[in-house]
């Protein structure tokens, strides 16, 4: 495999065809990803214990949550109340939910990516921070600035509302960012507090989504530039898709009823985006020489059984080529922008990739909409 896919890439160097990111001499100073690390709450349920602990006993919605390929969850439910009830939280709880287990994961997981990248905290002269859980002005790129005491000069951006697929629409940011000055070192954060977003009103519309998403945080540490032995994949090259038609499909907006924001699922998301999946892909590898059957690791955002399916095919992929993000979604649920990190971190670890070897990373969400970006080990 791996001379095959070297063979490939000498090809497209020769083709005239080839985008720039595929020129020898500036593949060797692309951005790399040279550190993961994620954060979660120190509590996890199981899907059966959620719903004994908010006494749900409607088969439908039962059947929901214990049938969508999740096991467990972490997860900051709502205080008990004398009678072992969950107190209702209001928006401005949600809100300070947000704040709080934001900050202590996205914390969390930065210090540990910083680790792995065999980096400080004083290195750190970019800071991308992603949510879609909740609104905050200063956003978690100053406040975690303050909270490990980054340099006050660091440059910073925070990616707030975009859902699922933002992720990547962060890291084609940082890699930009990175791209550009040389020898600095870029961080993404992806904060998640999820449970500071669910409504528990009873209707098959909340608790659709109330049975896949979790809380977590994910960071990843970028840098470009030669002289530096790190290891980590270069990555070349991005491609999006919004699908325009299905704008309304996945939202998150005020709910009257409730008096707090609600997220909104519409079945027909898995079978839009899969639908789609194929489209982005091609895009993706345009002008590079690659199809997909030489893509040797696959990353997709485990966004939940039926999308996973739906991907799988629609781009011929098999199990064993989404094994990270299942396990994942199995093991998290639904992490929303930091899924992919947590799925990418599994194959980090599995020390699997050998070099020349490519990965593509594929996010979806509102927008309809979906990212992918392509790498090189």
């Amino acid at each position: 495999m791996s001379g095959k896919l070297l063979s490939k890439y000498d090809e497209c160097l020769e083709s005239p065809e080839s985008s720039s990111e595929f020129a020898g001499e500036r593949m060797r100073t692309k951005p790399r990803i040279i550190g993961v690390g994620s954060a979660v709450p120190p509590f996890s349920y199981s899907q059966e214990e959620v719903l004994d602990i908010f006494g749900v006993t409607d088969p439908r919605i039962r059947s929901v949550f214990l049938n969508g390929a999740i096991d467990r969850r972490f997860l900051h439910l709502p205080p008990e109340l004398p009678d072992g009830s969950r107190r209702v939280e209001t928006q401005g709880e949600l809100l300070r939910k947000h704040c709080a287990d934001g900050l202590d994961m996205g914390s969390r997981a930065l210090q540990e990516c910083l680790k792995q990248a065999e980096a400080e905290l004083s290195d750190v002269r970019y800071l991308c921070c992603v949510t879609s859980t909740g609104l905050l002005t200063p956003g978690f790129s100053a406040l975690l600035i303050k909270e490990l005491g980054l340099r006050p000069d660091t440059s910073r951006l925070d990616v707030v509302g975009m859902g699922c697929n933002a992720g990547l629409n962060a890291l084609n940011a940082v890699a930009g960012w990175a791209d550009t000055h040389p020898g600095e070192l870029a961080v993404m954060v992806c904060v998640e507090a999820c449970s500071a977003a669910y409504v528990f009103d009873g209707t098959m519309r909340t608790s659709v989504v109330n049975s896949l998403f979790g809380d977590g945080a994910a960071a990843a540490a970028v840098l470009a530039g030669e002289g530096d032995a790190r290891p980590g994949p270069a990555v070349l090259k991005f491609a999006s898709h919004i699908i325009t038609d299905a704008v309304d499909a996945m939202r998150f907006d005020w709910d009257d009823d409730q008096g707090k924001f609600s997220f909104f699922l519409d079945r027909d998301v898995p079978y839009v985006v899969g639908a789609n999946a194929e489209t982005v892909l091609q895009r993706l590898l345009s002008g590079t020489g690659l199809r997909a059957h030489d893509i040797a690791h696959w990353i997709v955002h485990s966004g939940g059984k039926k999308v996973i399916d739906s991907v799988m095919v629609n781009l011929g992929l098999t199990r064993h080529d989404v094994r990270y993000t299942t396990e994942v979604l199995r093991e998290y649920g639904n992490l929303s922008s930091g899924s992919f990190l947590f799925s990418y971190g599994r194959l980090t670890e599995s020390r699997s990739p050998q070099p020349g070897d490519y990965a593509v990373f594929m996010t979806m969400g509102p927008g309809s909409t979906i990212e992918t970006a392509l790498l090189r080990y």
